[in-house]
């Protein structure tokens, strides 16, 4: 392991459970809001280019390598959308708002044209100028519920449907949540590109 510690480029403190949880011990995991309580601008088109420039601006302001997350919530139905912009999809209103607006787009559609996934893009690197970053996807795929379900999780995860499951991202007890999930996909990526 090149090194001992990182910072998160996220103040959501459900992803810093997460992704500390499922390096485990390895490396210590610190949340850029130790550093900065500015978000930057995420003016990237896709998962991977907001992921970037979140690490690089991490580890600019903390001096530490950085590791970024962008993931979101693709529904076919809708084009990939809400897509990147899934936190602010109801206009920076929150999680409960963000799940009444998809309930709101998608409520005349059939079961069958529900589909949708996670996907998450994770981007490490071990300093702002870092000219080789490490990319890793992972993609969760589900379908949209008619109403949530579930008290675990954040964001989208009531209304997830889990099929080799039968329930809800939210119904997943947080241990099952983290060898399922997108970010665990991408996760597993990178421990094996990091060796750990």
């Amino acid at each position: 392991m090149p090194f001992s510690e990182l910072v998160l480029a996220s103040h959501n403190a459900g992803k810093l459970k997460e992704l500390q949880a499922m390096l485990g011990d390895a490396v210590r995991v610190r949340s850029i809001g130790e550093f900065s309580s500015i978000e930057p601008e995420e003016t990237g088109l896709s998962f991977v280019e907001n992921a970037i420039l979140k690490a690089r601006n991490a580890a600019r302001l903390s001096g530490l390598p950085a590791l970024a997350d962008d993931s979101g919530l693709a529904v076919d139905f809708l084009g990939g959308a809400p897509g990147i912009y899934s936190a602010r999809y109801a206009d920076g209103q929150g999680d409960a708002a963000n799940n009444a607006k998809l309930l709101q787009v998608l409520k005349d559609v059939p079961d069958a044209q529900r589909g949708a996934q996670f996907v998450c893009a994770l981007a490490l690197v071990r300093h702002a100028d870092d000219p080789l970053p490490i990319l890793c996807e992972g993609l969760w795929h589900g379908s949209i519920l008619h109403a949530p379900r579930g008290e675990q999780g954040f964001g989208y995860d009531p209304l997830f449907w889990v099929a080799e499951r039968n329930c809800s991202s939210a119904e997943l007890p947080a241990a099952e949540k983290n060898q399922l999930s997108h970010r665990a996909r991408a996760m597993a990526q990178l421990k094996q590109r990091l060796g750990i």
